[in-house]
């Protein structure tokens, strides 16, 4: 048995030059070769090339009366009633999903009980069934009275003369919202560690620090695109109020190709709405999830200035300044 190590790689594959110095045969490299890729690839720009061009040539999409109602009073009036639903139905949705969560995660039997039979209830009736709800509370508490429960009250309030279609709307919208957002909640506070609240509590951290500090950012990390998500999705969920005859986007384009008639233009103008406000929305979100990427990730992801910096400087390092 020789005791001589055996020779490596690089000295068992002698360079090209000297291997035809040698009268060996040089090694050629063969890049990998992936056609289908390309016949994907080719197929895809021809469906895109086909859809801009119906867009442009077919007359059915109307693109005058697309311009010419797109910045119309009327629905830029509706667009502001549909943000205001959007950013007011999030916030009480997200209010109340904090406290569903809280009390899911107590040790309280019946808080634990009163939380899950919210979420079930609201998660598993549609949306529309409960706008149309709210808007009908009236048909079964004429009056609502404030006092000692089950005893004397000191004053009471018609139901109609307190919900209108819009309070039903907003409130509709609310605890809908409310549901899916204590499961997003609850779902980002389990994820962290317990041992790291456990650690803190040794050393004598209070809990409120505890919880802005150490938990909370963690766990932003994991509710963040699913909240993102929900927000978009509540978006599109103000279309629905339509049938309270509120008049936010989706109903107003309703209200005006059903006076001209121009169905698919107006159609057209909410939807490109709907894909700017997204779109705006997804900004947000790639910045909020960027700030609380920090001390998780050694380089946060470079913004879209950053990127179009780095493409202009001719291929300068993205991660050079994404840290900052």
């Amino acid at each position: 048995m020789s005791l001589l190590s055996s020779p490596s790689r690089e000295s068992a594959d002698p360079p090209k030059g000297e291997a035809a110095a040698a009268g060996q045969p040089a090694l050629t490299v063969v890049p990998a070769r992936h056609p289908w890729r390309w016949v994907a690839t080719a197929a895809a720009a021809v469906l895109a090339a086909q859809f801009i061009h119906g867009l442009a040539t077919n007359p059915g999409w109307d693109w005058p009366t697309f311009a010419g109602y797109f910045f119309e009073k009327s629905v830029m009036e509706a667009l502001l009633v549909t943000l205001q639903l959007t950013f007011a139905g999030a916030a009480l949705g997200f209010l109340g999903g904090i406290v569903l969560a809280a009390m899911r995660l107590s040790k309280s039997p019946v808080l634990q009980a009163f939380s899950w039979t919210f979420v079930w209830v609201f998660r598993s009736v549609p949306l529309i069934v409960q706008l149309l709800f709210w808007a009908n509370l009236g048909y079964l508490y004429q009056t609502l009275q404030f006092g000692i429960p089950f005893g004397p009250g000191f004053a009471q309030v018609e139901t109609v003369h307190l919900i209108s279609s819009l309070g039903a709307a907003l409130l509709g919208l609310a605890l809908h919202e409310a549901a899916y957002a204590a499961e997003i909640v609850r779902s980002g506070i389990i994820s962290v560690d317990q041992g790291q609240l456990e650690a803190a509590a040794a050393l004598g951290i209070p809990r409120g620090r505890q919880f802005r500090r150490i938990l909370l950012p963690q766990a932003m990390r994991a509710i963040l695109p699913s909240a993102a998500n929900e927000l978009i999705n509540l978006l599109k969920s103000t279309s629905v109020v339509y049938v309270l005859a509120i008049g936010e986007l989706f109903y107003q384009v309703q209200v005006v190709y059903g006076r001209n008639g121009r169905v698919v233009a107006l159609l057209m103008v909410a939807t490109v709405w709907y894909v700017i406000l997204t779109a705006l929305l997804s900004v947000l979100q790639f910045y909020v999830e960027r700030h609380f990427a920090r001390g998780a990730l050694r380089t946060l992801p470079p913004t879209p200035l950053q990127r179009l910096r780095a493409a202009v400087s001719g291929g300068v390092r993205l991660d050079s300044g994404a840290s900052r």
